[in-house]
């Protein structure tokens, strides 16, 4: 861009050369480019949507903007547009008295799952079925996915970094992209440091005023003027503040929700910007301005200091007012509160905040419950919950990118209320292939089946359903099945090494023997013993944690027929055939299951060769543990002396009884 856009008002070069220069050095300048979370030209956002989910009832009803409505849940409000806020209507609260209020009132209630359903839907009377009906929010997680499009739309796509911090809500570390706007618009920024030195300062910016549109600007204190002439991070704040604003009128054309936004240095006063002039407005909050702007505030209006540690500072401090607590020193604050604490407190009456925008920030499980009022008493309720369960849960694991396998959770949890009494079972999902809605609801049926099983279970008052150890997925990794070849291809691949060692043994002119074939079994023939694994229904195998202990695994109440749930109770273990059984049922016919991980296996040689990955990975996570697979003993070679008297290394002694390299014509596998 050759010319200043208008919201730069110049004054001559000459001018401003004979000005004094800035008070930030290039290393502040490059450290923009790498977001770095302590550099004073650091430009951070935050975005926040009006009234989110009234305002999604408004766009998919198509009201007018001037239409009073709400939110409704049941008989309580969950959001209140601007509009009805006017008749003196909260969240506080109910639809009757909103009602009261304002007759035009559009009471809207929320998307439910209702029993029975296989999808959620807007029902005329949701607000009378408590009791067989289920909050949805996926109309509003759906929109919210749009407003993110939109947004990263109208940012480079080498310079995002978006941290979606609610449904409703994003930060945007500007700081790269205003860093490359910067150097656009001045190509003086872009030339070396004089003398190669990165600590010289800048020169002043070639502006005297800055235009700042129609921003709410946060007035200076008195020891700053607007007759200042700005430096450069005003300037990048102001370009800051053009983006954002960019970005809310696109959200606006195209999907008609206004948003409001705070632009400052970090993200503590970015949100407390975005709050401030709501609706549908933004706040740019000067580096000069911080210090009156947050002089106003009680602290306890504060991310992290309106609970209990907001509490503790009040009473100890005996005020909520920022600027009384401006006047403590840091030292008193640490005396206090110790010194972390201390340290933090005197940062954030300050507004300093080295906090980094997080655009890897994930969630961690997933949850979707039910209380049953009056409770539910019949498998055939609580398998349509479940039903729905799975559902709500996989609409939001499809935003994860799990159909893109991109993340997925490891284990599935069900918690079931009986009376006072409370049961947990969890199991793992199987890993390598594609998961799915069914495999869910295989799994749940499968926890349930376990608790039914002990008896007395109903009525039941509450059902939960959760997902977590949410992973990233290995991209480029393989399944299993692309490790096993089958037929001819398998049996050639097996006799290639065999032959090729004949072949330097006996020379070309003579051919190798035809070997005999083995047919008994895989790798395991090689070993005298083999463990029989868990059958995947019973309790030893429900769950496995990342260290591999089975969760609910067989402990010193085995002998009894009992074992622990998650909450530490003893419970019957399930009968090992009727297990097995319900298995046969769930898969069913020409299906075989492996009863370590639960893969599915079209033939009993697949489900054989899968088993034999399993057996030898065992063997090698055994070997590698320090444990004797090949023989009790160590080898010789291991124990005694090496040539010249000297004993064996360090690393020898480690590992006793491996050998020390493969035999010629063996190869050894890699399982990890």
């Amino acid at each position: 861009m050759s010319s200043p856009p208008q919201s730069f008002q110049g004054s001559s070069p000459a001018a401003a050369l004979a000005r004094r220069r800035s008070q930030f050095t290039y290393r502040n300048l490059s450290q923009m480019a790498s977001y770095n979370t302590s550099c004073p030209l650091r430009v951070v956002a935050h975005v926040d949507l009006d009234c989110f989910y009234a305002q999604a009832e408004m766009v998919r009803l198509g009201v007018a903007e001037d239409q009073p409505l709400a939110v409704q849940q049941w008989q309580g409000l969950i959001a209140v547009n601007y509009p009805a806020r006017a008749f003196g209507i909260g969240r506080m609260c109910t639809a009757t008295e909103a009602k009261k209020l304002c007759p035009s009132l559009i009471a809207q209630h929320v998307a439910t799952w209702r029993e029975g359903d296989d999808t959620w839907a807007y029902r005329p009377d949701a607000a009378d079925s408590i009791a067989t009906d289920k909050v949805s929010l996926d109309p509003y997680r759906l929109e919210s996915r749009r407003i993110l499009a939109v947004i990263k739309e109208h940012l480079p796509a080498h310079l995002q970094k978006v941290e979606k911090a609610g449904i409703d809500e994003v930060f945007l570390d500007l700081s790269a992209h205003v860093h490359a706007v910067l150097l656009e618009r001045f190509p003086e920024l872009a030339g070396p440091p004089p003398d190669g030195d990165p600590s010289a300062q800048l020169p002043i910016p070639p502006i005297s005023a800055l235009d700042w549109q129609a921003d709410a600007l946060v007035d200076l204190d008195d020891e700053h003027g607007e007759f200042d002439d700005p430096d450069w991070d005003d300037v990048a704040i102001l370009v800051g503040s053009e983006i954002v604003r960019n970005i809310r009128a696109a959200i606006r054309d195209k999907l008609r929700y206004t948003c409001a936004g705070g632009i400052a240095r970090n993200k503590l006063l970015s949100k407390l910007g975005s709050a401030h002039k709501k609706p549908n407005q933004q706040t740019v909050i000067r580096n000069r301005a911080v210090r009156h702007f947050l002089s106003g505030f009680k602290f306890t209006k504060f991310r992290n200091l309106g609970g209990k540690l907001g509490e503790q500072v009040s009473q100890t401090f005996n005020t909520e007012s920022v600027q009384d607590l401006l006047a403590v020193s840091a030292e008193q604050l640490k005396l206090k509160l110790g010194d972390d604490t201390g340290v933090w407190v005197y940062n954030t009456m300050r507004g300093i905040d080295t906090s980094e925008v997080n655009p890897r920030t994930q969630i961690k499980s997933m949850l979707s419950a039910k209380s049953f009022r009056p409770s539910i008493s019949t498998v055939e309720q609580a398998t349509r919950w479940l039903r729905i369960f799975v559902a709500d849960i996989f609409a939001r694991l499809v935003e994860e990118g799990v159909l893109e396998n991109k993340r997925r959770p490891k284990t599935i949890n069900l918690h079931y209320r009986h009376g006072s009494q409370t049961r947990s079972r969890q199991s793992v999902i199987p890993q390598g292939r594609s998961l799915d809605e069914e495999t869910l609801y295989g799994l749940a049926r499968t926890l349930m089946n376990q608790i039914i099983q002990e008896g007395q279970v109903w009525p039941c008052s509450n059902l939960s359903l959760s997902v977590g150890g949410f992973e990233d997925a290995i991209s480029g990794n393989m399944g299993i099945d692309s490790f096993l070849l089958k037929g001819d291809e398998a049996q050639a691949r097996a006799l290639a090494p065999r032959a090729r060692l004949e072949d330097e043994v006996s020379g070309p002119s003579h051919p190798a023997e035809k070997r005999r074939r083995v047919d008994d079994g895989g790798i395991q023939r090689f070993f005298t013993k083999r463990e029989t694994p868990p059958s995947l229904g019973s309790s030893d195998a429900v769950a496995k944690d990342n260290g591999g202990e089975t969760l609910g695994s067989r402990g010193p109440d085995a002998e009894s027929g009992t074992t622990a749930d998650l909450n530490g109770s003893s419970v019957p273990v399930p009968d090992e055939g009727s297990a097995t059984q319900a298995n046969d049922q769930e898969t069913g016919a020409g299906v075989h299951l492996c009863a370590q991980c639960g893969a599915r296996m079209e033939s009993p040689d697949a489900l054989q060769s899968h088993q034999d990955w399993h057996f030898a990975k065992e063997l090698q996570e055994r070997e590698e543990r320090g444990t004797l697979v090949f023989g009790n003993q160590p080898s010789a070679s291991a124990a005694s002396p090496q040539p010249g008297g000297r004993k064996p290394g360090p690393a020898a002694s480690k590992r006793p009884g491996r050998p020390k390299k493969t035999e010629r014509g063996q190869q050894k596998l890699s399982f990890g």
